[in-house]
């Protein structure tokens, strides 16, 4: 299980592991808090393609779907 602090999801540096559309390697480009200062929003993009995903935080924690930097 990967350890994430909320507050330096912003450019943290991201592998999928199932590669799709040749994207593997990703960047969280976008963090929003609300007011308890919990994650209310999180965009991460695609590194060779630049396609921006929604993606809700917490699925980073998983290491069988996500690594942390670039593998």
């Amino acid at each position: 299980m990967n350890q994430i602090n909320p507050k330096k999801l912003l450019h943290s540096k991201w592998t999928k592991v199932a590669v799709l559309n040749k994207e593997k390697h990703f960047m969280i480009i976008e963090v929003e808090f609300n007011e308890r200062q919990k994650v209310s929003h999180c965009v991460i993009q695609a590194v060779k393609t630049r396609n921006e995903y929604e993606i809700n935080w917490r699925e980073l924690k998983s290491n069988q779907h996500w690594l942390l930097g670039w593998q």
